[in-house]
């Protein structure tokens, strides 16, 4: 069964101050392009191919997605949507990629392993 990868796009985007800010569509968008090269191989001990997702919010909602990453446009929080995704995913592997705190709580409580945006922003 594929591993599914969820990224907190806000998150990993903000964890490098590189002027994302100015641009917060086109920051998600060049993220989102990066995680290409992630579902092919995998992440985080996850051999690939893996299915990545990446969650958008907020300037970025409207990102569309490309081969190898779905982009989801949270309607709301982003943090929402993403425990939504990985709870619906609570009978595969699922990773998520984010270095909030309180989030990281909540989508462990559907069984979801959580990785920093290190792991696929070095």
């Amino acid at each position: 069964m594929r591993t599914l990868v969820v990224v907190d796009a806000a998150n990993v985007v903000g964890s490098v101050p590189d002027g994302w800010w100015h641009d917060r569509r086109g920051a998600a968008e060049r993220l989102r392009d990066r995680l290409v090269r992630y579902a092919e191989k995998g992440v985080a001990g996850h051999p690939g191919p893996v299915d990545v997702v990446l969650v958008v919010e907020g300037a970025a909602r409207g990102v569309e997605s490309v081969p190898g990453v779905r982009v989801v446009s949270a309607p709301g929080s982003g943090d929402d949507r993403i425990v939504e995704v990985a709870a619906e995913a609570a009978d595969r592997p699922c990773v998520v990629v984010t270095a909030d705190r309180e989030l990281r709580r909540r989508v462990a409580e559907s069984g979801a392993e959580c990785v920093g945006p290190r792991t696929v922003r070095p």
